[in-house]
């Protein structure tokens, strides 16, 4: 069995995990990795890996698509299942490229073909690292949104929608039998809440987390 890096804190900055059952593999990359300052684990099953994931670790995920025990692909579709933001790129013999290019349709991040260019394959992680901050960033942001919108009160909220769909006051005032100056008043209410200035800024705000 590979023996794995001693950690005692979180993987909550970028690691690449490196999941292979080949020791001789396992070691190479993880020099590789240290030599050009890419912090990493090994993982020597892909169950190992998957009992010890938390959704607070981050960096990307170096799956091997053969494995004794559970495949790199099983693995893949359990990061799935459980929204792990980690991006994968598999690593495959000349044979297994069908494969890979089918888990590339799921979402895998890439691929890479052995026997590999060391510095291209560090280049992919590199690029994967940054592809999880921008996951980690957005989901951040979709947790403050939505806790600002759950502090809106039911009338607020029907004010919020009919703003976005263009409404001006006087039409809200009218659809809501209420006066301008209460729907004036739930507006401010509302831009303050959620952190924005104008119309425009709220739509922007609420359509970012929805790409």
């Amino acid at each position: 069995m590979i023996e794995t890096n001693s950690m005692t804190s979180p993987f909550n900055k970028n690691y690449a995990h490196i999941i292979d059952d080949d020791e001789a593999i396992c070691d190479a990359l993880a020099w590789q990795f240290r030599t050009r300052k890419v912090d990493c684990k090994t993982w020597a099953k892909a169950e190992d890996f998957l009992d010890a994931w938390q959704p607070d670790w981050s960096g990307c995920v170096v799956l091997d698509i053969r494995l004794a025990g559970m495949s790199g692909l099983e693995c893949f579709d359990s990061l799935i299942e459980n929204h792990c933001p980690l991006p994968v790129i598999f690593i495959t013999g000349h044979g297994d490229i069908p494969m890979a290019v089918e888990a590339l349709k799921k979402g895998a991040f890439d691929f890479v073909e052995k026997p590999f260019n060391h510095n291209i394959l560090v280049e992919r992680v590199q690029l994967a690292f940054d592809l999880c901050d921008e996951r980690r960033r957005l989901c951040t942001s979709r947790e403050v949104i939505a806790e600002r919108m759950s502090s809106l009160t039911s009338r607020e909220l029907s004010i919020l929608n009919l703003v976005l769909d263009g409404h001006y006051n006087k039409t809200i005032a009218s659809t809501l039998a209420i006066s301008m100056r209460t729907v004036e008043a739930h507006r401010s209410r509302i831009f303050s809440k959620m952190g924005v200035r104008s119309a425009v800024e709220l739509a922007q705000l609420l359509a970012d987390i929805k790409q």
